[in-house]
């Protein structure tokens, strides 16, 4: 709630907190968004099927009790704004809007580092073309294969959540016969999130993972142990889409399944190829843990920090750990 000049008198504020603290229920919280400027409540335990008739009540309530000690073009000239968390869907198929008022420490974090994500895109500019360029030829290798091998396309396509859950489409060799579905997938990214606080149920292999999926043909299996279906995303990051380091991108279903905190993964930092997660644990980890290297990865990366884990890379690649 904010209002104009005739509204910052002292005596003025005063009576709004007044009409607040009484429209208010006690487990509400009232407080000062913007020092003497914004107020704001924050009303918890708010059903997502009933938005819109609590913000009419509350709307509702409120002016009524604005009314009560103020005149009417005082109460005119106050402003009432409602934002709610986690922001609901825009609709079937997405896209998840982002709040910007509801994340003032990623704005604040974002103006800091314009110079550091500056040079973070010209590395990732340089180095995705030298990449694509250098391997071109492992890369037409391995689309040969995949075509001969089995039928359909070369290339796998998939819509992901990127940072600040702006959807894209991600690229990625074709590891699964055409024609098949996601419920396995599905079912299996369910149980693992759900899982997500406790230690996973480790396969013979020693990993939280889907494993021996039918769906995944012969030379599949070998560029997922490898992971070699991934280098089309090289193709991703010279777009700006995707970092050359970051976190995993999640598919919509899984962000359907994140608690409020999980979600700050998609928010922080743009995905990539490879990071943390990938070089220190991998599948070996619970979902929980997952999220937390990647929060950890968003709130101290430096160029240092990025550089270490694409030297590490390799080697998490050649050791096949909580790879499938």
């Amino acid at each position: 709630m904010s209002g104009d000049r005739n509204t910052q008198s002292p005596a003025i504020r005063e009576r709004i907190v007044e009409a607040l603290t009484a429209a208010k229920r006690d487990m509400d919280i009232l407080g000062w968004f913007e020092w003497r400027t914004v107020i704001g409540l924050i009303v918890p335990e708010i059903l997502a099927s009933d938005l819109v008739g609590t913000r009419k009540r509350l709307d509702a309530r409120v002016r009524r009790e604005l009314a009560t000690r103020l005149d009417a073009e005082t109460v005119a000239g106050i402003s009432m704004r409602f934002h709610v968390y986690p922001e609901p869907r825009a609709g079937e198929g997405g896209p998840w809007p982002v709040d910007p008022i509801l994340y003032p420490e990623l704005r604040s974090r974002r103006k800091r580092s314009r110079a550091d994500e500056a040079i973070r895109r010209g590395l990732d500019i340089i180095a995705s073309l030298t990449l694509l360029a250098v391997l071109s030829p492992l890369l037409l290798l391995i689309a040969g294969l995949v075509k001969l091998k089995s039928r359909g396309p070369v290339l796998f396509k998939q819509v992901r959540i990127g940072q600040m859950m702006q959807p894209f489409t991600i690229l990625k060799f074709r590891t699964m016969h055409c024609d098949v579905g996601p419920a396995l997938h599905h079912e299996y990214v369910s149980s693992f999130i759900k899982a997500s606080g406790q230690v996973p149920d480790l396969g013979t292999n020693g990993v939280f993972k889907l494993t021996n999926d039918p769906r995944v043909t012969p030379v599949g299996r070998i560029l997922r142990k490898t992971s070699l279906d991934e280098l089309p995303q090289l193709w991703n990051v010279l777009r700006g889409a995707m970092s050359l380091v970051g976190p995993r991108p999640p598919l919509p279903y899984e962000l359907e399944q994140y608690k409020s905190w999980h979600r700050r993964r998609v928010l922080e930092a743009k995905p990539g190829i490879t990071g943390l997660w990938q070089v220190t644990g991998r599948s070996r980890t619970t979902f929980d843990e997952m999220v937390r290297f990647d929060l950890r990865y968003a709130r101290t990366r430096s160029l240092g920090a990025d550089l270490k884990s694409l030297l590490a890379t390799p080697a998490a690649v050649i050791s096949g750990k909580g790879a499938c």
